[in-house]
């Protein structure tokens, strides 16, 4: 059924004055829209400046016909794709690695006894290695002189125009030369999109798993790509002790995503991509907030 949305609203300026609406209507994407996104819109539609306060009043969700296109606030710029795992107590991304023990390290209960009534904080208290979850390899991860997270750029891991290959499991787990020629791919972030992520947190995720051959590897940096993603357990074919693929891309400073997911959701180009680590000094790997920005 369609819905829609009747509200009034109330707009204030920082600069002084403000605006009112009375019976407002607007299609919507979905069952229900916040507040907030209602806002977001009215601000983004009238091109106001120097908003400060926001209220949404008497709104009611309508079933009725949509008058034209559905919007919402996600709609009225680009698309953002979460491409992470969630990581949570007890998950296992690499078999052989301790899962993450995530606690409080002050629970709420605690801190009823430090703060004034009605004021509560938790704080967690979280022991993981660095390979957990969704996470980006640097050279210092594979050699110990290259660059650690401390000392990658910015312009690095953030808003990388992107391209997405298709190399489907169920028909190869190799990912060879033939698949990365012919694509526009120098200076880009390349997203191979192989499925495997379904298996994600399952016993078959561990092993047999599809990777990247030691030739397709050479052949994206000679094409000075900038980063390499992949939604599988590992970029290396782990059946060996050999890792060329880390070998090649982290020795010409081109940076690793293993363990992305919803790649599907993306297109084949059209989008940029973030993989954004914390600063440390130190440390050569560590898991990401990994997102598409689609244009």
């Amino acid at each position: 059924m369609e819905k829609r949305v009747a509200f009034d609203f109330e707009i204030f300026f920082t600069n002084g004055g403000g605006i009112k609406g009375e019976g407002f209507r607007l299609d919507i994407a979905g069952d229900d829209i916040s507040d907030q996104a209602l806002a977001d819109y009215i601000v983004a539609d009238m091109r106001l400046l120097m908003v400060g306060e926001t209220k949404i009043l008497n709104k009611q969700i309508l079933t009725e016909p949509h008058k034209r296109k559905a919007i919402d606030a996600a709609t009225r710029g680009p698309l953002l794709i979460d491409l992470s795992h969630t990581i949570e107590h007890g998950l296992v991304t690499y078999k052989g690695l301790p899962a993450p023990v995530i606690c409080d390290y002050l629970s709420r209960a605690e801190s009823r006894e430090r703060y004034a009534p009605g004021t509560e904080f938790q704080i967690a208290r979280i022991d993981m290695v660095a390979n957990t979850g969704t996470y980006l390899d640097c050279p210092f991860h594979r050699f110990e002189h290259g660059k650690d997270l401390s000392e990658i750029t910015l312009e690095s891991f953030t808003d990388l125009d992107g391209i997405v290959i298709s190399v489907p499991h169920s028909e190869t787990l190799a990912v060879t030369l033939d698949h990365v020629r012919h694509h526009e791919i120098r200076r880009r972030a390349v997203l191979i999109h192989t499925g495997w992520a379904e298996h994600w947190n399952t016993e078959k995720y561990y092993e047999h798993h599809p990777y990247v051959t030691p030739e397709a590897a050479a052949y994206l940096r000679d094409c000075n790509v900038a980063l390499v993603g992949i939604d599988s357990h590992n970029i290396d074919n782990t059946a060996g002790n050999d890792r060329p693929v880390h070998t090649t891309l982290l020795g010409a400073d081109i940076l690793i995503v293993e363990h992305l997911c919803n790649l599907h959701l993306l297109p084949h180009e059209g989008f940029t991509f973030s993989a954004v680590p914390p600063r440390f000094k130190g440390v050569g790997t560590f898991p990401v907030r990994a997102m598409a920005k689609v244009r």
